[in-house]
């Protein structure tokens, strides 16, 4: 072997040691700059915990008015609306009702709601609240109304004013899916027919309902009753009723009467279990409107 040729060999081999030597170092290196960066992470994460602990903590009550609080979720014409409103007063039914129809935000002619939390608990039987009024001047709603009729009985429900009627043909019809109306009218022997689509009526709320006024022989003028404004008014779960009693385009004086008219059948059938204030609150808005509370012991005295 050539002694040159050996010697270069061997002058060689320590340069590829050192530079494996070298990349084992930056390897090394890397790894630990890595573990330093996710141990400062780290810190900084337990030292941020520890910060919002030690943090003045909202309550319950600040944090539900923060995640729902109106200015946030309205538009700039309904903070505009709203500001017309104290909050804090309870207005004689009069001027509250002048109140909604300035404060309607809409383009259309919006409907004017009335909600009503009464002293009861829905949970208890011989206090649920549900039954029917007819309004002297109508919702302003036209009320898409079925009925649950005989067959030989269907004609006439229509020209009463209901949209289908029938037995069976509607019962399918429903059962696939169809609920395009609004109310419900059923005659008594047809009650017991509707049993494979009660869930889905009753879900929907739809179900015909004797206290309602819509489980009766009288179908036709059931349904002209309700296309004349003949509401129903049933309480939820938590005791509030809710329901529309007219337009914004409605004089004022026709809506005080319908609204008096609507809350007087409230209080005539008010549960006889009920010892605390029946009405606890009343307030009046128009469709997507800010809320006007209205003074109820001065409008319930007067009743």
């Amino acid at each position: 072997m050539n002694p040159t040729k050996k010697s270069a060999a061997a002058d060689d081999k320590p340069k590829d040691e050192a530079a494996e030597i070298s990349e084992a170092e930056l390897l090394k290196q890397k790894k630990e700059e890595a573990k330093e960066k996710k141990a400062a992470e780290k810190e900084e994460k337990k030292a941020a915990k520890a910060e919002r602990k030690s943090a003045p903590q909202k309550t319950a009550k600040e944090k539900k008015a923060q995640k729902r609080n109106p200015l946030k979720i309205h538009s700039k014409a309904w903070r505009a609306a709203s500001e017309k409103i104290d909050k804090e007063k309870l207005y004689p039914l009069e001027e509250a009702v002048k109140l909604v129809k300035e404060t309607s935000t809409v383009k259309f002619d919006a409907g004017v709601e009335i909600h009503t939390r009464l002293g009861i608990d829905p949970k208890k039987s011989d206090q649920i609240v549900r039954a029917s009024v007819s309004l002297p001047n109508g919702t302003g709603k036209q009320l898409r109304v079925v009925a649950f009729v005989a067959e030989d009985k269907a004609a006439a429900a229509k020209k009463a004013g209901a949209i289908e009627a029938g037995e069976e043909s509607l019962i399918d019809k429903i059962g696939k899916g169809w609920l395009d109306f609004d109310v419900a009218v059923a005659t008594p022997e047809m009650m017991k027919k509707l049993g494979k689509i009660a869930k889905t009526l009753g879900q929907k709320g739809l179900m015909p309902n004797p206290k309602a006024g819509t489980v009766t022989e009288d179908f036709e003028n059931a349904i002209a009753e309700i296309q004349k404004g003949k509401v129903e008014f049933r309480a939820d779960s938590y005791g509030i009723l809710h329901n529309l009693v007219g337009k914004v385009s409605f004089d004022d004086t026709k809506l005080v009467e319908n609204i008096e008219t609507y809350l007087k059948a409230v209080l005539d059938v008010k549960p006889k279990t009920v010892k605390a204030n029946y009405f606890q609150s009343i307030s009046l808005a128009s469709s997507m409107g800010p809320g006007v509370k209205v003074d109820a012991n001065d409008l319930i005295k007067n009743l």
